[in-house]
């Protein structure tokens, strides 16, 4: 937790300002038993009304100050307290930027969201209680204490009976609840996932029909995080019953012994300042215990804010298994990739190393065509994954234009490269907005022409408003097809260097796919293609063919090249290709 601090030093003005204000408005508070005890034994008592006048007139005028105050106080607290939080979620989503893909798989999205909403709520309560009470906690007990000493001395000894009741029960709370935050928090990560799950692959649960079986594992997530809740609030429930106990049987004990002192008194005038000073002194007692059930609030809500300050800082303090160049350099469009003996692992969530790729080489050059592919799970994905860095090779090296990528800054990396990827993904605005992700300033006639050349102008033209139209998140209102090709387009309005396809092609007819794939050759001339795919159809006319298998190249050339010399190759050929098709 005291990691976290810097993020309040921003706000260190006004978070001295909300102390300074918590000081006052206790210190007034600590005077009203005074007024009401002067009030008790110097108007009521004596008959003197212009005595209860005038202390009544300072007590309301003292109750305005400190209602003033305490508004005033609320509204400092809550804005430190969410700027503190604001900030630091703000710090949380760019250190998210920089994370590699498998940064991000070592976490786990829902746990991200989790600890960018939920944890940073934990620690913001406490930032808010704490600005709250750091202040006036010590000045009730403390100030509390003497007034209640200089109001009789002999009552006062009952403190020592009660501060070290409330320290124990705190004590045992804590000790019981504090097992539980850890696992709470675990569960919220859990839950999320499944929700996260659910919502993102509804129409598979469907079709499979599965609602009931996703219905039962979201309950079961649900009744383990309520159940845990449960635990704690039960644990909880009895700690107000039993302070709340323990102020009413301290007030009747005091009254009691109050009532005997008095009843032994014989003169008058010092029966009746005993009743105002009795008052003032029960005043004060519950201001102590008040003040002590704070800080017995407190001391079980800081662990609690611990176990998610922590988890705030495992991703602020995770060191990203790729490092940054923070300069740029100055590369010479040479329009090559290059990969130089590339092996790639990667690790399970159970700590198993898997092998991907073993021993890959290849060159792409500048106005060709370079296709891969293979097998499910032959590693076509993960050689396109290496290019932009999304992943780290393990061995060898990626080379852009020559320089090794991981000797570039990303954005250079990414600066010259145009990426489709294989789940075509769009945002929530306009289709203006998604092509200029491409390109920030693209005039209306460029994002047209990307249209045209990626085959999406005719059906961009109907829409309601054309390049105005709004697509939903993650164009949900499109079609496969649809969403393919303005993920084409913006990678073209960008007029990048390289482009990579990663089976985007997937969801196109064939007619349309050997149109799009004519204009790419077309536009995209003087620049490198890499193409993933699934299809033969759709890298039967490239350049270069590379065939993986089980991670390793196993042939490379031409598709007539390979249908002599690669058997892997032939039998990809062979499975969607008819005899009278392959001897065309």
């Amino acid at each position: 937790m005291i990691k976290l601090l810097r993020y309040l030093k921003p706000h260190r003005k006004f978070a001295l300002f909300t102390l300074f204000l918590a000081a006052v408005n206790n210190v007034m508070t600590l005077a009203f038993p005074l007024l009401m005890s002067q009030i008790i034994n110097e108007g009521i008592n004596k008959g003197d009304l212009e005595s209860i006048k005038h202390d009544g007139i300072v007590m309301l005028v003292c109750c305005v100050i400190a209602m003033f105050i305490s508004i005033l106080n609320s509204y400092c607290s809550s804005k430190v307290s969410t700027g503190f939080a604001g900030e630091l979620r703000a710090d949380i989503f760019n250190k998210v930027e920089n994370f590699s893909q498998g940064d991000i798989d070592k976490i786990g999205i829902p746990s991200l969201i989790t600890r960018t909403t939920n944890d940073i709520r934990q620690v913001q309560d406490l930032v808010l209680m704490s600005l709250r009470t750091i202040i006036s906690v010590p000045i009730m007990l403390i100030g509390g204490t003497i007034m209640a000493i200089v109001m009789d001395p002999g009552l006062s000894l009952v403190l020592l009976v009660v501060a070290p009741v409330i320290a124990l029960i705190a004590f045992i709370v804590a000790k019981k609840v504090i097992p539980y935050f850890d696992k709470i928090q675990k569960r919220v990560d859990k839950l999320n996932l499944i929700i996260r799950e659910k919502i993102g692959g509804i129409r598979v649960i469907r079709a499979f029909n599965r609602t009931e079986y996703e219905n039962n594992r979201f309950k079961a997530a649900n009744d383990d995080l309520t159940s845990m809740i449960v635990k704690v609030q039960h644990i909880f429930a009895g700690l107000i019953p039993i302070i709340t106990l323990l102020v009413f049987l301290l007030i009747i004990l005091l009254v009691a012994v109050g009532y005997t002192q008095i009843n032994r008194l014989t003169d008058p005038i010092e029966i009746q300042n005993t009743l105002g000073d009795l008052q003032a002194f029960i005043i004060y007692l519950v201001f102590i215990i008040v003040a002590l059930s704070t800080a017995a609030a407190m001391f079980i809500m800081i662990p609690r804010a611990n176990i998610s300050a922590k988890r705030i800082n495992d991703v602020l303090e995770l060191k990203p298994e790729m490092e940054i160049e923070e300069k740029s350099i100055e590369i010479e469009n040479d329009g090559c990739i290059e990969f130089k003996n590339v092996s790639f692992s990667y690790k399970s969530p159970d700590g198993e190393t898997t092998e991907t790729l073993k021993d890959v080489s290849f060159i792409a050059k500048k106005g060709e065509t370079t296709a891969i592919i293979g097998g499910t799970g032959s590693g076509k994905s993960t050689i396109l994954n290496l290019i932009p860095r999304f992943y780290d090779v393990t061995s060898g090296g990626v080379f852009v234009d020559g320089y090794d990528v991981r000797q570039m800054d990303f954005a250079s990396i990414y600066g010259k490269i145009g990426y489709i990827p294989q789940q075509a993904f769009l945002f929530s605005g306009t289709v203006a907005d998604n092509l200029r992700y491409g390109k920030e300033d693209a005039t209306d006639g460029e994002l047209w022409d990307a249209l045209e050349t990626a085959q999406a102008r005719d059906f961009v033209e109907k829409l309601p408003q054309g390049l105005d139209s709004m697509i939903s998140q993650n164009g949900t209102n499109l079609s496969g097809g649809q969403k393919q090709r303005l993920c084409i387009a913006r990678a073209i309005v960008k007029k990048a260097e390289f482009y990579i396809f990663d089976d985007s092609f997937s969801a196109l007819d064939f007619a349309t796919d050997a149109r799009l794939r004519n204009a790419l050759r077309n536009k995209l001339k003087n620049a490198s293609i890499l193409i993933v795919a699934q299809r033969v159809g759709t890298i039967i006319d490239a350049d270069k063919i590379i065939v993986l298998d089980k991670g390793q190249v196993v042939g490379t050339g031409t598709h007539k090249e390979l249908l002599e010399a690669c058997d892997v190759y032939k039998d990809i050929v062979a499975s969607q290709l008819s005899t009278e098709e392959v001897e065309q």
